[in-house]
Formats: C-alpha cells, sequence, structure tokens
C-alpha cells in the first residue's frame, strides 16, 4: 500500500511488536499515515504516536535496545514533557519517532479515532493508524507551525482529500478546524479540491 523502504518497515514492525507486547497504546501518524489514507510516496522514517507511562518505559528500552539506539533519558524527559524522542535502529539507519500522546481533547479525539490498517505488500499485518480526518488536521497543524511553507505537508493533505473525497467526515474537520485555529487552512484545501 504505502511504498516504503523495506527496511523501514521492519524497524516498525519491531517497535509496533514490542508496544503491542507490552500493552502501550499507539497508532501510525505522519507519512505513512498520509499515504494510507492519500497519494503514497516514499518515505524512511516512521512515525508513532504512543501513549506511553514513566513506568514502561524501562520495559521497553529492554525490549528493543538490541536493535535500537533508546535513550531511557529522553523517552523519560518527553513523556514528562508531552514530547517527542527517536530510536534509531542500528542495521539499518531507520529513524522510529515516538511521539507522546498529548493531554488536549483533541490528543484524546484522535486517539479514540484510530483505525486498523495493512501495513506493507502482501502483508495481512494490521497496525492501528490515524483516521484520514485526524491526519488531515494533525498536518495542517504542522503546516501551520511550519510558517505554512512545507509543499511535502500541503501535498500530503491534498493528497487525503482527493483519495477519500466524500468519505471524509467534513462536518468533525470543519468542528476541529475551528476549534485548532485551521479553518482558513481546511476552507483552502477543500477549495483546491
Amino acid at each position: 500500500m504505502t511504498p516504503v523502504d523495506p527496511e523501514a518497515l521492519r524497524a516498525a514492525f519491531r517497535v509496533l511488536d514490542a508496544l503491542q507486547n507490552l500493552d502501550i497504546p499507539y497508532h501510525l501518524g505522519g507519512s505513512y499515515a498520509s499515504a494510507i489514507h492519500g497519494i503514497p510516496r516514499q518515505t524512511h522514517d516512521v512515525d508513532l504516536i504512543v501513549d506511553l507511562a514513566p513506568d514502561r518505559i524501562p520495559a521497553l528500552a529492554l525490549a528493543l535496545e538490541s536493535e535500537f539506539h533508546f535513550d531511557e533519558q529522553a523517552a523519560a524527559r518527553a513523556v514528562a514533557e508531552r514530547s517527542n524522542f527517536n530510536l534509531i535502529h542500528y542495521a539499518s539507519g531507520v529513524k522510529v519517532d515516538l511521539f507522546v500522546k498529548g493531554t488536549s481533547t483533541f490528543d484524546a479525539a484522535e486517539f479514540d479515532r484510530r483505525l486498523t490498517a495493512r501495513l506493507g505488500q502482501d502483508s495481512s499485518r494490521e497496525v492501528f493508524v490515524k483516521s484520514a480526518e485526524d491526519t488531515v488536521l494533525r498536518k495542517l497543524l504542522w503546516y501551520r507551525m511550519g510558517d505554512e511553507v512545507s509543499d511535502r505537508q500541503w501535498e500530503d493533505v491534498r493528497g487525503i482529500v482527493a483519495i477519500q473525497g466524500e468519505r471524509l467526515d467534513r462536518d468533525y474537520l470543519t468542528t476541529w478546524a475551528e476549534r485548532l485555529a485551521l479553518s482558513d487552512l481546511l476552507e483552502r484545501l477543500l477549495e483546491d479540491d
């Protein structure tokens, strides 16, 4: 489905296995989510949103440290600050960014609306992924925070709108765009459609 580097996919599955084995809730976001819902593009990095508690960090580190550079202090800071940290796969150099779930109502809504999708060609592997609507909204947030200059973010959301069309929950998009001060960007995006 997504034209990913096979090494990136193997690294992602290794991290996903650890999260699932440790019952750490997650969903796939970023370029993988936009490619699943929209127009696929090559990507090497993996973004995961995790609901990681401080007491789970040592177990996650233990599960992954033989294959990944895992900085427990960076992970602890990310959990405390609700930010992100990354894992680097030793064998391939693939970077897996773990974004700790925030505390806002939107963060909760995203997690509640995550869905399952198949990842990888010829794969029956189902993973949790951010919904199409939430991928659009999150990418619009990143676009705004980046001074609205990222062609990649804009093209990703245009691709989602083009592929999903009427399947998108426009009421949900409009409601959250207003709450997140993104109404102008959403209106521009939908006018481009």
